[in-house]
């Protein structure tokens, strides 16, 4: 979860360039193309947890719709900056590096150590979306519950959990389908 996010703010720092998250596990450019993703899968034998984690970016493939070295070409351009491409191999060193941070700092202080992160760059600050069909009731994403899934206020108060597994979540309609029972 905040893996991707520290990654995006290693690349947002090579200028304004609006990378953000979109719940579970993928980055985007704004809301409009994905970029790259995580995955995780974990396992626990015995007394032992097995965590494999999985991460993908786009560097230097412009298709079939963008890289990240197109948005800097672009943001260059625009703002006339010189800032250099991406290379894949500072990427996945820096990635490994920036993850052990945060995986150190959530051994320590848990999701509300690496949380403040993750909320800084996802794309669904107060989005109001349709559960289970277009004219389906509204809900307004609201957060992350304690085990990372999302959480939506309906509008009569109540909060409720949608989960990755077996939802749909379109952004495009804004259109969230929950796991039906």
């Amino acid at each position: 979860m905040a893996a991707d996010t520290e990654i995006m703010n290693l690349i947002h720092k090579r200028g304004d360039i609006n990378l953000r998250v979109k719940w579970p596990n993928d980055i985007y450019y704004s809301d409009l193309m994905k970029l790259g993703g995580v995955l995780v899968n974990s396992t626990l034998m015995g007394e032992t947890f097995y965590i494999l984690i999985g991460c993908g970016f786009n560097v230097t493939n412009s298709n079939p719709t963008i890289c990240i070295n197109d948005l800097i070409t672009e943001y260059n351009k625009q703002h006339r900056a010189g800032l250099k491409p991406l290379r894949a191999d500072y990427l996945i060193a820096r990635t490994v590096t920036v993850l052990e941070k945060l995986m150190d700092t959530f051994q320590d202080e848990g999701p509300n150590g690496i949380l403040p992160l993750y909320y800084k760059y996802w794309v669904h600050s107060a989005q109001q979306v349709s559960l289970g069909s277009p004219e389906g009731p509204k809900v307004w994403i609201v957060g992350l519950d304690d085990s990372g899934f999302l959480l939506v206020h309906q509008e009569n108060g109540k909060v409720m959990t949608v989960h990755p597994d077996g939802n749909s979540f379109d952004m495009l309609r804004n259109l969230i389908v929950p796991k039906q029972q």
